[in-house]
This record gives C-alpha cells, structure tokens and sequence, in this order.
C-alpha cells in the first residue's frame, strides 16, 4: 500500500474517533442539560417560572458567542442523593447589550437548587473568574440554600458556601458590579448574596429572600407567617427596602438586568493587541484528522497548530533548539498570543540523539522558560496545549540538571502575570501538569478535549507499580498471588485508575472549566482574552531563578 493511501486511512480512522468522542460528549451534554428533568421543568412553568437555562438563554444577546463554564460539575457524583446535574447552578461566560458578563444561574429543577459541595466549588470558581478578569457578574438566585444531609461538606470551612459573601464583598471593593434577580427561593445564608450585590431585583408571587422561613420561624419563635408576609416582593420592596427592584414576572426581570447593563461604564483595557480577525489555516474539522485515534501515537503537531492560529501563521521561537516544546508568537481570532506546546514528534537534538515526543527535556524547560519571560515582557496572553507525559527520567536526566531546569519553568508559570490560558488535548500527567500550567497554576480558562487525560501518571505504568505493592504486601502476609491472580489485580487496578484519568472524572471535579469541542478552541480562547483585557497586569517579577 502506497504511503499516501496510508495516511489516508489513518486520517479517516483518527476522524472517524474523535467524530465518536465528540458524539459521546453532546450525548452526556444534552442529558445534563434536561437539569432535575422535564416533569420539574413543566412544574416551574406552571409556577410561572423559566428555567435556569431559559432564563440565560433570554438574557444574553442572541447574536453574540458563548461558553460555558463547568456543566460537567459534579457528572456521576452524589449517586446516592440522586445526582446533581451541572452542580445544580449553570454559569455562562456571554454578552448582554453588547457587555460581556459572566451569569450564575441556581437550577431550581436540582434539589430545589440546594448547594452541594461541588455548587459552592463552581460559584467560588465562577466569582474567582469575575475578580481576574474585572468580568460584570449577573445572579439568577433560586436556590433553597446549603443542601442539609451533606452541610458538613459544604458550610464552614474556608473554600466553602461563606466564602461566596466573602467574595461578594470583595468583588464589591473592587468596583467589579453584581446584580443580583431573585427569582425563586433565597433562603437563610443564601439571602446574604443577592444583598450583598450591588442591585437585587425580585420577582412577585415567585420570588423570595429571609433568613428562615415560615416553618423555621414557627419553630424558633412560635410566630406564624406566610412566605409573602415573611419575606415576598411587596415586602422587602415597600416595607424593609431590602431590594430595589419589584418585578411582575421573570421576563420584565431579565429585560430590566439588560437595561441596568446597559448603563455600565467600561474599565481601562490592559492594551492585549489585536487585529482583524481571520480563518484558521484549512477546515476546522481538519483537527480530527491530525490527532491521532490512538493517543500515544505522534502525530505533527505544528500542522495541528495550524488549524487553531489565524491564517495558520507560527513564528517559532528557538525552533531549533528543545524540540519536544513548541513555542510560538501567533494569533487567535485576532489577539497576540504565544503559544506553549508539547510537540508530541519523535526529534532529533543537535547532537544527533532521540527525543521523545510529550516528554519535558532540560533544553525544552529551557527554552519555554525563556518564552515565558519574553511573553511577560511583551505584555502577550500565554496559551498552553498540553500532551505531556511528564519530564525525562534517568540517570543522565538527574545529572543534566532536569529537577533545575524543571522548576526554572514552573517558576515562570507560576510567576507569570500576563493571562494564562490552557487546553488540555491529550495526556497531561505528572510535574508536566505543572510546568503547562495545570489549574493550580491559575490559568483564567483551562479547558479539555474529549481525549484528555489528567492524572500523576498513565494507567499502564500506575497499575505496574500500584500492583507491585500491592503483591508484595500479600506476600508479606504470606497470601501472595499466582501469575493468573496477579494478572487479574493488574486489570483491575489499571481500570479503576484509568477510570480517573478521563476528562469527565476532571471535568465534574472542577479541574477543568469545561470538555469542548475542538472546533471551539479558539473561542474559547478568544473569549477568554477579551474578558482578560479588562484587567490590569501587575508587574512581572520571577523571584529566584536558577540559571
């Protein structure tokens, strides 16, 4: 077969792969989308209520993009309290009059809009977003507070439900405004937030806001009181002047958030360059071909590159030099931006010697490092592409310095203060994690495609080591396994470990912000850059660097 023929057919098996993984995500999407399910959302509208999901799709101007942050929280999580689809609160990243704004929305459908721990993860991750990047943050507040049988998991300590009015206040003092709709149940400490807010609208009949409610209050004080009387749009509206807005409807709600917005001054950009935009190099689903169906495979990485930078235009920094990391100036949608990335091709260094693709090199760590601090320089938004399986082992690695060169990178990561954006595409494992700027790197977005894998390690390598423990000890205890029981503990150990490894396992975490699409790459990116620009850039100053 001629070799043209082959690569033929490895690209319509690579696209025929990831077509099948991206099917697989807007499967689980569209389910997670259907919130507590269709029968709770027909109860809402007969309350005259929308969805949560309605009422963003009301809010945000139709003709504009948008992304969504964390709608696998919590995926396969709480089985046993019967699930808690997208944490039970949806949050966008979208315009509203032509503003770009970042909404959080508590989906009633879920528990009545409870808190689990996961919702309190995602709202703190939704108001670390505003802080960033200066972003205006929009509540649609219908949320009968912390979910009781797991409080211990979610109430006192210092990232759980408290620290949400901390950031209220903070955001606040930062003259980043909140507004805040109540549009169902606001109850006990839950009430802080939308007061806490700059503005808060309620909604007759539909909305309300106390510190307990009327069977609470029974209880406590032997005072009887109706919902409306205790605390109902007339109320806090005409009598405790705790909102400012009364609303006959959740529509006129939402029409009156757009025109507050409108209203809104702009903050001072950071002055991140951009042109016009233009189409990246080829057709978006060329992506599918380059990325291989089988992941450890190398595949180019500049051509795959290509497809996501306008007009598929690199200009390589060192090209020559650590060829297992790709840095790059380009831009996305317009926007300046350099690019970090695993180049996940076998190459050659100058001395004639194998490097392998993925795999973190002392003169690749060298080499980004010195990208990174030519990018704070510059005043250039970092974008980060992960497929690395960590930073070369061995003898002549520990000699040549690795552990140095190494924390030289995760020192200008770390350090770095021009926004950080990062794509998980394949493997992310280890220190590699890191160095890329995993999300304890604070990326503004970090994102995944459907064949990512995070963790410490591959399955394979993991469950060798996991298994050897494992013997070992049942040989200490004189129980070691034969051949055939030892085979069966690797499979299990490796299952369950890769089972940990997948971006959906990330993804209802909140390791990630999001599984995407590919073809939405550069959106993301995009968007991510515009929100960025309205923060200022502090100065750069990288500490010690061992050189």
């Amino acid at each position: 077969m001629s070799t043209t023929n082959t690569a033929h057919l490895e690209a319509e098996k690579n696209t025929d792969a990831f077509k099948l993984a991206v099917s697989n995500l807007n499967r689980r999407l569209e389910k997670i989308y259907e919130g507590g399910g269709h029968k709770r959302i027909e109860k809402l509208h007969k309350e005259g209520k929308m969805s949560a999901r309605e009422r963003i799709e009301y809010l945000l101007d139709k003709d504009k993009p948008r992304i969504e942050i964390g709608a696998f929280a919590g995926y396969e999580m709480y089985q046993e309290h019967g699930g808690c689809p997208a944490g039970g609160v949806v949050v966008v990243i979208g315009y509203v009059r032509g503003r770009q704004v970042i909404v959080v929305a508590n989906d009633a459908t879920v528990k009545a809009g409870a808190w689990f721990p996961i919702t309190g993860k995602k709202n703190l991750r939704a108001q670390e977003i505003a802080m960033e990047n200066r972003l205006p943050i929009i509540y649609l507040v219908d949320s009968a507070g912390v979910y009781l049988p797991m409080q211990d998991e979610i109430f006192p300590d210092k990232e759980h439900f408290g620290r949400i009015f901390r950031n209220n206040a903070k955001l606040s003092s930062s003259g980043i405004p909140q507004i805040a709709a109540i549009m169902g149940a606001c109850v006990a400490g839950g009430a802080y937030l939308p007061i806490m807010s700059d503005e808060a609208l309620i909604v007759e009949k539909t909305g309300s806001v106390f510190l307990a409610g009327p069977y609470l209050v029974k209880a406590a004080i032997g005072e009887d009181a109706d919902k409306e009387t205790l605390g109902g749009a007339a109320t806090h509206s005409e009598i405790s002047g705790v909102t400012d807005y009364k609303m006959p409807d959740d529509k006129t709600c939402l029409d009156t958030v757009k025109d507050l917005v409108d209203k809104f001054g702009r903050f001072e950009n950071a002055g991140f360059d951009r042109i016009a935009p233009q189409p990246a190099f080829g057709k978006p689903g060329d992506i599918f071909e380059i990325y291989p169906e089988n992941g450890a495979k190398p595949y180019n990485t500049v051509e795959l590159l290509r497809r996501l930078v306008d007009e598929g235009k690199l200009t390589q920094y060192k090209e020559h030099y650590g060829k297992t990391i790709i840095t790059a100036y380009a831009r996305i949608d317009g926007w300046a931006v350099g690019i970090v990335a695993n180049n996940r091709q076998v190459v050659k260094n100058a001395k004639g010697e194998i490097q392998f693709g993925g795999v973190i090199y002392s003169d690749s760590a060298d080499k980004a490092t010195r990208f990174i601090l030519n990018c704070n320089q510059k005043k250039i938004p970092l974008v980060f592409l992960h497929d690395v399986t960590g930073f070369m082992v061995g003898t002549r690695s520990e000699h040549g310095g690795i552990i140095k060169d190494g924390a030289k990178m995760v020192n200008a990561v770390s350090n770095s203060t021009v926004p950080k954006f990062s794509i998980v595409i394949g493997n992310s494992y280890g220190a590699g994690n890191y160095a890329m700027c995993g999300k304890a790197y604070d990326p503004r977005l970090i994102a995944a495609w459907p064949t990512a894998k995070i963790a410490v390690m591959g399955g394979e390598q993991a469950a060798k080591v996991l298994t050897q423990i494992q013997v070992e000890t049942l040989k200490n205890k004189g129980e070691a396994p034969d051949p055939t029981g030892e085979k069966e503990l690797f499979e299990k150990i490796k299952a369950r470990y890769n089972s940990q490894t997948t971006p959906y396992y990330a993804a209802a975490r909140l390791w990630v912000d999001a599984i995407i699409d590919p073809r939405d790459t550069r959106q993301w990116i995009s968007m991510g850059i515009e929100a960025a620009n309205n923060a200022p850039v502090e100065k750069f100053n990288v500490g010690v660097l061992q050189v």
